[in-house]
């Protein structure tokens, strides 16, 4: 069974509120419905309340066990009005300049993601990555001993050779273009927490770069996957986080237990890693398209990490089944791990 399926059934055990800021968006409600239909817990559509009820009536779908909030409208923007006041960034705005900003769908969302009136966020199938980004960075803090937010992808395949039976998490494929070494660090920490907690069971890392444990002169991008790796190692032992870590790796090295063996390589990373951690922004957003579109593998994400909340920017080219995937992720991110695997 695909991951993704073993994660709606502890949702619907385990159910939660995850907000869509795209609420009259076609696909959303199509995956909220389905959202809601399975029991998941309650979709919360942000947006004109007539308009997303005339795109419902155009895709034949009832809104009942949906929630439909308009802003402007909500019961809850004088609280969110007084909370938005008292951010360290936003202090100094009148009234009326953090009404103006709550009345943005997305920035309405992250304020109920900060205040505890949703448990998880899907944005972003029509808006730019910024418009998304930039209210979770804003607003929601960095997870304790993580100083850099990042994004993961989760590949479903239905070759269970690959990582943990079957899936693959992708990092960073959306966020830091060249990230440091500090940063790539945080990087493989983040989605190594996520992995575990998503399928409890011990993330073999690799961080990737375009030569296996090379020797001698190096480029300045293996000496960056080298330190990172090092600095992650140091860090996990240091926070008592399980999990495996080695670098750098070609990614066949990785992934292919007879390429590794061919190499010399015999730890518990290499043919057999459940992480990939790319060295940079264009090589993970690269790879995972590839991955996407050749391989018709179904993906999920970006899963926003290093946050304190859970939350999520999909792509414009998601389909409702990708957004009720991310969002049964994001969702489940929501839930104590002892309740996921207890």
């Amino acid at each position: 069974m695909a991951l993704i399926q073993k994660l709606i059934e502890k949702m619907q055990r385990h159910p939660k509120r995850i907000v869509f800021p795209e609420g009259n968006e076609p696909r959303v409600i199509q995956a909220a419905r389905q959202f809601a239909t399975r029991r998941m817990g309650v979709p919360i559509l942000i947006g004109d309340r007539t308009s997303i009820k005339e795109s419902a009536a155009r895709l034949d779908i009832q809104l009942d066990g949906i929630r439909l909030l308009e802003p402007e409208r909500s019961e809850d923007m004088e609280q969110f009005t007084v909370a938005v006041e008292n951010l360290r960034r936003y202090k100094g705005l009148k009234e009326v300049e953090a009404k103006v900003a709550l009345n943005n769908p997305t920035f309405f969302a992250v304020m109920m993601l900060a205040t505890n009136h949703a448990d998880a966020m899907v944005g972003g199938p029509t808006g730019t990555a910024i418009s998304t980004l930039r209210p979770l960075f804003q607003i929601i803090p960095r997870l304790d001993g993580v100083q850099t937010a990042s994004s993961m992808m989760m590949l479903d395949f239905d070759d269970s050779r690959f990582g943990i039976d079957g899936t693959l998490f992708l990092a960073d494929c959306g966020i830091i273009p060249d990230p440091t070494a500090e940063q790539l660090a945080d990087v493989a920490l983040a989605t190594a927490r996520i992995a575990h907690h998503l399928t409890d069971a011990t993330p073999r890392v690799a961080m990737l770069g375009h030569a296996t444990h090379s020797t001698g002169t190096s480029s300045l991008a293996l000496a960056k996957v080298k330190a990172a790796t090092e600095i992650a190692r140091d860090r996990a032992r240091k926070g008592l986080i399980e999990m495996e870590i080695d670098g750098e790796l070609q990614v066949d090295a990785a992934l292919c237990p007879e390429t590794a063996r061919g190499k010399g390589l015999s730890d518990s990373v290499a043919g057999r890693a459940n992480v990939l951690v790319f060295p940079d922004l264009n090589s993970g957003n690269i790879g995972s398209k590839l991955v996407q579109i050749l391989a018709g593998v179904n993906t999920y994400g970006q899963i926003i990490t290093g946050m304190s909340k859970p939350a999520a920017k999909i792509s414009h080219r998601a389909s409702a089944h990708d957004i009720l995937g991310t969002a049964t992720i994001v969702g489940c991110q929501a839930i104590d791990h002892r309740l996921l695997y207890g």
